[in-house]
């Protein structure tokens, strides 16, 4: 058959629909581009926020009028968020959970032979153990992500994503390990640990194994590569670790702390467990043992009642850190959420302004951190040409690097030394230490 993906939300959806992908391709059938050529279109779904709702439902609209003879399954948190969800997605004839992915080619064996609509959303909350998925990934990237944690029982204010996800779980060490051997031997150079809740790998069995030991475990392989890890929350990171991953040279210096925001009152609020202070004693600790480490983060703007005086306090609290980069989003209400029924809703024109603010303010954070890296030598990888002028990777530390191009030849998936002579429009640049 000929199938189309397509993939809303984070790094741990596209992991996912990577499985599905390389299971049904295992199985003889086809990858296609668009829609319109596809007998099969499957959606991975994302419902960080009713917008995201909104516009898978919307694009499932599209894909029905493009390709009204398809057979369309849409997968995922959104559909396992919303007991209602077979009336909201109406153009669908499978609709799976989050945590019933492995099920999807039976299942479209099963409708074919049929013809009956199928729902295979099962009770999330019930799950104790990680869907099992192993990943090669296509040899034509340079950097892997392997999903090793999905779930979260943090309860965030604003987040639905407990309810979509379920309670936390772990991949056990040694398929970790195997995926990863996997993908290095396929010819990737970077691993990225990802979950739903990173640091709450191994908690779920009362702390026998941590985060820590998972990435001891991927760098412990005999390759050339280098480990990063992904979205980290703060107050779930201590001293012992940061002592191990001082230790282990493929680990890479690039941190990204979740923050939400700089102010006390807010973070409170948001029922998220730190508080700035206890924030930024975090990063001067990394930066001590990591010199020049990479620092970047999310900062939401706009909670429900956070006062202009609450938003100065958060951008000179991302002022103060200096982070490497951000990503800033104005909050969105998530009906389901404790947020949502808050009051003090503020609207979308302050929310705008703020998110412009905090914007501009971590842009000047960025334009200083790369400027900091003229005069030294960064390891960098590169993934790809970025233009007939230049070869482009990243440091060890996440900065975006551009060097001139070497004649016809191309670096890709090459570990090269680079002297860092300059920085401008969001990149660094130098020249190869040969």
């Amino acid at each position: 058959m000929k199938i189309y993906y397509f993939t809303f939300g984070c790094k741990v959806n596209q992991y996912e629909t990577e499985h599905i992908r390389e299971t049904l391709e295992a199985g003889g059938d086809i990858t296609v581009n668009s829609a319109e050529e596809a007998e099969v279109c499957i959606v991975n779904s994302c419902t960080v926020t009713a917008e995201a709702d909104k516009k898978c439902r919307q694009f499932i609209h599209r894909l029905r009028r493009i390709s009204p003879d398809s057979v369309i399954v849409c997968a995922g948190c959104m559909t396992q968020a919303h007991a209602d969800i077979a009336d909201r997605l109406p153009g669908c004839d499978i609709i799976v959970g989050s945590h019933n992915k492995n099920r999807i080619p039976g299942l479209i064996k099963e409708y074919l032979a049929s013809r009956q609509r199928i729902i295979a959303v099962a009770d999330i909350g019930e799950e104790r153990c990680i869907e099992p998925m192993l990943n090669r990934s296509d040899d034509d990237h340079t950097r892997a992500y392997i999903k090793i944690q999905d779930g979260c029982d943090m309860s965030c204010a604003y987040c639905i994503i407990p309810r979509a996800r379920g309670h936390i779980r772990s991949k056990p060490l040694d398929a970790l390990v195997s995926e990863a051997r996997g993908l290095i031997a396929s010819g990737h150079k970077e691993i990225i640990l990802t979950g739903i809740n990173l640091c709450c790998y191994g908690r779920e069995n009362g702390g026998s194994l941590r985060l820590s030991d998972a990435v001891e475990a991927v760098s412990g392989i005999e390759a050339e590569l280098r480990v990063r890890l992904s979205s980290l929350e703060p107050e779930l990171i201590t001293g012992e670790d940061i002592e191990r991953w001082a230790a282990l040279d493929k680990l890479c210096p690039h941190f990204h702390l979740s923050l939400q925001s700089g102010c006390d009152r807010t973070l409170k609020a948001m029922n998220r467990h730190y508080t700035a202070e206890q924030y930024a004693e975090l990063c001067e600790k990394l930066r001590q043992v990591f010199p020049g480490c990479g620092l970047t983060t999310d900062i939401m703007v706009g909670f429900p009642g956070e006062t202009e005086e609450d938003h100065r306090a958060s951008l000179a609290f991302a002022e103060r850190i200096g982070f490497s980069d951000a990503h800033i989003f104005p909050y969105s209400r998530r009906p389901g959420t404790p947020a949502d029924a808050m009051p003090g809703q503020l609207p979308g024109d302050v929310k705008a302004r703020r998110a412009a603010e905090m914007a501009e303010v971590c842009r000047r954070s960025r334009e200083k951190y790369l400027a900091s890296l003229a005069g030294t030598v960064q390891r960098v990888l590169f993934e790809k040409e970025s233009s007939p002028d230049y070869h482009q990777g990243h440091s060890d530390s996440y900065a975006p690097v551009r060097i001139p191009r070497q004649g016809g030849v191309s670096l890709r998936r090459e570990f090269r030394s680079v002297l860092i002579t300059g920085s401008g429009d969001g990149y660094c640049f130098g020249t190869l230490i040969e």
